[in-house]
């Protein structure tokens, strides 16, 4: 099993995760959703707000646009980020589940390379 998060507004990924107010957190198992939570971020500050991602058991974050502080205290809090995503949240989550994320309609407009190499299995293995 591992933990995905996705911040979201109105129904889609949120466009910038440094001042994103709600995050979908997702478990999945052998590539399905088994369960889901929102949570509300609390936090702004860049190393604070990577605690609270990270105390959620978060292994994959997929955002929208992230400053550099706020990915490196993710990285260096094991969570691997996904950045440059765009598009419905139902839509997105469905593309990670079934190993689409890589397509150019997720990819953020003026975003010219992505870095999409999963490190991790989808299926929660």
């Amino acid at each position: 099993m591992m933990k995905v998060a996705l911040p979201h507004w109105q129904s889609r990924i949120s466009p910038v995760l440094d001042v994103a107010g709600n995050l979908l957190v997702i478990e999945v198992e052998r590539g399905r959703e088994t369960s889901r939570i929102e949570k509300k971020l609390l936090h702004q500050d860049p190393f604070s707000r990577a605690r609270e991602i990270s105390g959620l058991g978060v292994e994959i974050l997929i955002c929208g646009a992230i400053s550099w502080p706020l990915e490196m205290a993710l990285s260096a809090a094991g969570v691997q980020v996904i950045p440059h995503t765009c598009g419905p949240l139902e839509d997105v989550v469905k593309a990670f589940l079934n190993d689409g994320l890589c397509a150019d309609s997720f990819l953020m407009p003026g975003c010219c390379g992505r870095r999409r190499r999963f490190r991790h299995g989808r299926n929660g293995s």
